[in-house]
């Protein structure tokens, strides 16, 4: 489309200007166009910039377009700064709103100069955002631009940098590619468009090395969209396989820089290089915020052989943290941030890394959704959980209310009183609660009203109706959750609603007694058996629970190239996994423990999980296992959940008192002192020829059976 909408937002300095010494990178998030009375469209963003030294520059925009008004800038705020070794870093959030009156595109721009000096020997630079202001046609709403950011300061050491996970979210679904944006581009490194993944094909040269991408969204199915002039435009879906994608909606950049640093001795997680630990959420997981309420974030990692000495932050104005260290290279950091009204609907990218002097743990970003998840409408108070909502009227700020003349929109839903209060408390499927999908939120709703006996003539009571609803963020197509605690997860789709899951380890084979968050790293010895249990939690009658695979791994990534099936495509992998009797709504197993080759010594068991309709011979529980499963039907059509992950652990693996090595030294004891006796030399020449025979009949046996059943001993497996 010739005339397509854009809008170009860029960082231009006033006064001080940055110089080589501060700009490092940046990032841009928009938030969704607002059509405002007087015909204009506005858009608020947040911007990031990453600095040396001081954070405080004063950054204001440019519109290019000529069609720009009420331009407001906000002075950016420093959210986080330290020291990684001998280098400070620092970075800075600011805020800004754009108004257009023309109703298609919106154009700012800026350029500058310069990047600090660099291997690639780069200068200039371009921060630049492009956003399609047309309404769409799937979501009913302004298309909105992929959500990313990074921390300040990356850092790896040469030997140890293989790839560098970017987060790559976009709030409407659509498909995130992720390009380079020049062709200047180190010969060294790959760009896996899709997963917008940085890999290293060789070592990188020691020293700073600048990035920069350019995220687009395309659509996963035909859109159209819709003007506020009355035009119109369509775009076709994305083909991956063919390699032709549309227009992008919209077009978010995205620079940073990457230090590389000398060889390390060690690049295994968890000594040299910092390795996460549970509760530490995972990349790309998007959790849930209310205005008003504190949010809170834990990170743990550990680092044997370093101190970690603090975490690197890149979240929003007045996120604070408190870190604390422990044994072992142990520490850990707890990020607390109260949204503001100005924050709901805002969708928030959270990155961290944790840090020592000679390196810095892998960074990991998630998302925080803004939502108004507990609300006051007068004095009728809402509470929301993962699966119901309670509704409480204070009686002095309606007088004469009485429960016995108050209902819901199902009559036969009871209140409750006291002294002070009427409530209610229902499930989201339950009382006449009604959902109503937004595109970006699912709302339940409900209201009390006040109501006459039949044949009343007249009355002395007000009427009174009163709305109260509980707002949740929309699941897509990747586990969006939020987790409650260790093993709690609660996702929220159209068709199913609310539901959870919780993921435990349970004392014995009667799965009544589930092991509590501080017995972890649950310590257990080789050949242990382990008793794991899988529950739904969901108000939905006929449902049934599935499990699709569960693999191990030595860290709480499940994307871990060192990984072990335990369950995959529904086939049992493991020789040692045995089910056990549970209901439609649970999944107990038990197996025996185990650990990986190599210098690890913790394992985690993460679970691909789908909910279905009971008896749909459509839905993927009823296949079971399969090798090479049929295509998928439409979940509409079958009736299914989206598959989520959820993951439990740590096992730490301990050594038992009577080890192997323990056991053979005695029995060479025992050996000697029976040479050193009077036996005869006969006696004993049969008895060792007796036992060589025995011996190698057992190494026979043990080799046959380790042919068939090599998963007995301690199994590592890579992705291909």
């Amino acid at each position: 489309m010739a005339n397509r909408a854009i809008l170009m937002i860029l960082p231009t300095l006033l006064g001080i200007a940055l110089t080589q010494e501060n700009f490092y990178g940046e990032s841009l998030s928009c938030m969704s166009p607002q059509k405002k009375k007087d015909g204009t469209v506005q858009v608020s963003f947040y911007y990031r910039e990453n600095g040396r030294g001081s954070c405080k520059n004063k950054l204001s925009y440019r519109c290019e377009s000529g069609y720009c008004s009420n331009i407001e800038d906000s002075k950016p705020v420093q959210t986080d700064s330290g020291s990684s070794g001998l280098v400070k870093w620092c970075q800075s959030e600011g805020q800004a709103r754009v108004a257009t009156l023309n109703n298609q595109s919106l154009v700012l721009r800026h350029t500058g100069c310069c990047w600090p000096p660099n291997v690639q020997g780069k200068k200039n630079w371009m921060a630049e955002g492009k956003l399609d202001l047309g309404y769409r046609s799937d979501t009913h709403t302004y298309n909105k631009s992929p959500v990313t950011a990074t921390v300040a300061s990356l850092r790896v050491p040469q030997n140890c940098f293989t790839k560098l996970q970017l987060l790559a979210y976009d709030p409407d679904g659509d498909h995130v590619r992720c390009l380079f944006a020049s062709t200047s581009v180190n010969s060294k490194v790959t760009l896996d468009e899709n997963e917008c993944t940085i890999k290293a094909t060789g070592l990188l040269d020691v020293g700073l090395h600048v990035f920069e991408l350019v995220l687009e969204d395309h659509p996963t199915r035909d859109v159209n969209l819709i003007y506020n002039d009355g035009s119109s435009s369509e775009r076709k879906a994305f083909n991956i396989h063919s390699g032709i994608y549309s227009t992008p909606f919209s077009q978010i950049y995205l620079q940073f820089t990457l230090q590389i640093l000398s060889p390390a001795h060690n690049c295994i997680a968890g000594h040299v290089v910092p390795q996460y630990l549970l509760p530490t959420v995972s990349h790309g997981d998007v959790r849930q915020a209310s205005v008003g309420e504190k949010f809170q974030l834990h990170i743990h990692a550990q680092a044997s052989e370093n101190n970690i000495m603090d975490f690197q932050i890149s979240g929003p104005q007045n996120m604070t943290k408190e870190m604390t260290s422990g044994t072992l290279g142990n520490a850990s950091v707890i990020l607390n941030w109260t949204p503001a009204l100005s924050d709901l609907n805002r969708l928030v990218p959270v990155c961290f890394a944790a840090e020592t002097y000679e390196s810095q743990s892998e960074m990991r970003c998630v998302i925080v959704m803004v939502t108004r998840s507990s609300a006051s409408e007068g004095k009728a108070v809402v509470k929301c959980s993962a699966t119901q909502m309670t509704v409480s009227l204070e009686k002095d700020s309606m007088s004469g209310i009485d429960k016995n003349w108050l209902k819901m929109d199902d009559p036969s839903c009871s209140m409750s009183s006291n002294d002070t209060h009427i409530m209610a408390t229902m499930s989201f499927n339950t009382c006449g609660t009604k959902l109503e999908d937004t595109g970006d939120f699912l709302i339940f709703k409900n209201e009390i009203n006040s109501f006459e006996l039949p044949n009343t003539v007249i009355t002395r009571r007000r009427k009174i109706k009163i709305g109260f609803s509980c707002q949740f963020p929309k699941t897509i197509s990747i586990s969006s959750s939020y987790q409650l605690h260790n093993s709690d997860y609660v996702f929220t789709e159209s068709s199913f609603g609310i539901f959870g899951y919780t993921f435990g380890i349970f004392k014995d084979s009667s799965f009544a007694h589930s092991i509590g968050a501080d017995a972890y790293p649950l310590e257990v010895k080789l050949l242990d058996t382990v008793f794991m249990g899988i529950r739904t939690v969901s108000d939905l009658p006929n449902i049934t629970l599935f499990v699709e695979s569960c693999k191990a791994t030595p860290d709480d990534n499940p994307e871990n190239s060192v990984f072990y099936y335990i369950i995959q495509k529904g086939c049992v992998m493991d020789e040692t996994f045995e089910a056990h009797a549970s209901g439609p709504t649970s999944f107990n197993f038990e197996l025996q423990s185990f650990k990986f080759v190599g210098d690890f010594d913790q394992v985690y068991i993460s679970c691909s999980v789908i909910l279905c309709e009971i008896g749909n011979p459509m839905s993927r529980c009823a296949q079971g296992c399969v090798t090479n499963p049929p295509k998928r039907h439409k979940r509409a059509l079958s009736k299914e959940t989206a598959s989520h992950s959820i993951t439990t652990g740590p096992l730490k693996l301990i050594r038992e008192a009577n080890s192997p090595d323990l056991r053979t030294n005695v029995g060479a004891g025992k050996l000697k002192a029976l040479l050193g006796s009077n036996t005869s030399s006969a006696v004993l020449g049969s008895l060792f020829t007796i036992t060589v025979l025995v011996l190698a009949g057992v190494i026979a046996v043990y080799v046959r059976k380790s042919k068939t059943k090599d998963r007995q001993t301690l199994i590592t497996e890579y992705e291909g």
